[in-house]
C-alpha cells in the first residue's frame, strides 16, 4: 500500500523546510572541495604492442596512458593500481589540472591485488594534501559513494553511487582472485583506474580498479574497488618497497549451495568444492584431489569438498581463501573435507605464492561467489 500525502503547510512565522536536494548537493560540493587535492593523474610511459593499422601484425612501441591516484601521506606516498604502471619505463604525477607533472618513484608493486605504491619528492609539491584512509569492512550495500578520478583525461571528474554489491571477486593482474571487493554503480571509465572510492565522510574505502563494460568501452554501472583494508594491510612493505608474500594452497574452488548439492549429490550443502588442483602445489603434495566429470552447470564434478581450515568451518570459497590469507608461507593448516560421503582430515604445509596463477580465475566478480577462487 501506498500513501500518497501531501506536506503539511508551514506554520505562520516559520522558515521553509530546507530542500532535501540542495542540501545534498551542498554536502557533496564541500566533500569534494576537501578531497579533490589529493586526487592525482598518473602519466605513465612505456613499451607495449601497438597496431599500426588495419588488421596488421602488433608491432612494440611506446605508449602513454594516463590513469588516477590517491595521496595517502605528506611524505609525497601515492596509491595508485599495479596494473596503471605495469611496463613503465617513466612515470610522472600532476597535482592539479594543466599542472606541471612532477617525476614519481615506484616504490612497490602487488599484481595479486592490483596495488602500487608511488613516491614524489614533497619539496617539488606545494600544500600537499593528504586524504584519510576509512574502514572498507563497514560499508554496507546501499550506502552514497563518490569516485574522483581523471577518465579519458578529464580531471577530477565526480561520480556518484551507491555501494552496490560486496565480497565480490576480480581477477588480479597475475591472475589470482582479489577478494572482498566493492561493486559500484559510480561511473567508473577508463582513466578512473587508482583513484579512491569515498564514503560520504570523505574517508578511502577503496581503489577503483575495474569494470565490467559489457562488450563496449564505457561504464555501465558495475565497477569494482579494490578494498582499502586490503591496500592499509600490506601499504607498509609496498612503501618500503617490500614485496608482499602470501600462501599459497594451489586449489581452484566453486561455491557450493543446496541446488549444486543437489544437482551433484553432495553430502553437504554449502563448502568449496575443488575443481582443479595445481601440480606439485601444497594442495597436491597433500593429497587433496580435484573433478575429472564435466557437468551441464559447467561445474567439474567429484572433487575433494572443504568445509573448514584448522577446525573452523568454511561455507564458501571466499572463507578459504581469507583462512589461507591469514597464514604466512611455511605454516601448517589442518583441511577438512568430504571425499563422497567420507569426510577427512590432511594437513597442508603453504608455500609462498607463485608470481602467477597457472590455473585463471573467473574474474568475473559478477555472482559474488562463484568459481574460481585460487588461494
Amino acid at each position: 500500500m501506498c500513501l500518497l500525502l501531501a506536506p503539511a503547510p508551514a506554520r505562520a512565522g516559520s522558515e521553509p523546510a530546507a530542500d532535501p536536494l540542495r542540501q545534498f548537493s551542498a554536502s557533496i560540493e564541500a566533500l569534494v572541495t576537501r578531497v579533490s587535492p589529493s586526487v592525482v593523474q598518473v602519466l605513465v610511459t612505456g613499451y607495449g604492442p601497438v597496431d599500426e593499422g588495419g588488421n596488421a601484425d602488433l608491432v612494440v612501441g611506446k605508449q602513454r596512458s594516463l590513469a588516477s591516484g590517491v595521496i595517502v601521506d605528506a611524505d609525497g606516498y601515492i596509491v595508485t593500481n599495479a596494473h596503471v604502471v605495469e611496463g613503465a619505463d617513466n612515470v610522472a604525477v600532476s597535482f592539479s589540472e594543466n599542472g606541471e607533472s612532477v617525476p614519481a618513484e615506484v616504490k612497490g608493486v602487488d599484481r595479486s591485488t592490483d596495488v602500487a605504491v608511488l613516491k614524489v619528492d614533497p619539496s617539488k609539491v606545494d600544500n600537499l594534501t593528504t586524504i584519510p584512509l576509512g574502514d572498507s569492512s563497514k560499508a554496507q550495500v546501499g550506502d552514497p559513494v563518490i569516485a574522483i578520478g581523471n577518465p579519458f583525461g578529464l580531471s577530477r571528474t565526480v561520480t556518484t553511487g551507491i555501494v552496490s554489491g560486496l565480497q565480490r571477486q576480480i581477477q588480479a593482474p597475475n591472475g589470482f582472485t582479489i577478494s572482498n571487493v566493492i561493486q559500484t554503480d559510480a561511473a567508473i571509465n577508463p582513466g578512473n583506474s587508482g583513484g579512491p572510492l569515498l564514503d560520504a565522510n570523505g574517508r578511502v574505502i577503496g581503489i577503483n580498479s575495474q569494470i565490467q563494460t559489457g562488450g563496449g568501452q564505457g561504464s555501465v554501472g558495475i565497477g569494482f574497488a579494490v578494498p582499502i583494508n586490503t591496500v592499509k594491510n600490506e601499504l607498509s612493505k609496498l612503501r618500503a618497497g617490500e614485496s608482499v608474500e602470501r600462501a599459497y594452497l594451489g586449489v581452484q574452488m566453486q561455491r557450493v549451495d543446496s541446488q549444486l548439492a543437489e544437482d551433484l549429490n553432495l553430502p553437504v550443502d554449502h563448502g568449496a568444492l575443488i575443481v582443479s588442483v595445481t601440480p606439485d602445489s601444497p594442495a597436491d603434495k597433500a593429497g587433496l584431489q580435484a573433478g575429472r566429470t564435466g557437468t551441464s552447470q559447467g561445474v567439474t564434478a567429484g572433487g575433494d569438498l572443504i568445509v573448514a581450515v584448522d577446525g573452523q568451518e568454511t561455507r564458501t570459497e571466499d572463507a578459504v581463501a581469507n583462512a589461507i590469507a591469514e597464514h604466512k608461507p611455511g605454516d601448517s593448516v589442518e583441511i577438512t573435507y568430504y571425499r563422497g560421503n567420507d569426510k577427512k582430515t590432511t594437513t597442508v604445509t603453504l608455500a609462498k605464492r607463485p608470481a602467477n596463477a597457472d590455473t585463471p580465475g573467473s574474474g568475473s566478480g559478477g555472482d559474488g561467489g562463484g568459481g574460481g577462487i585460487i588461494p
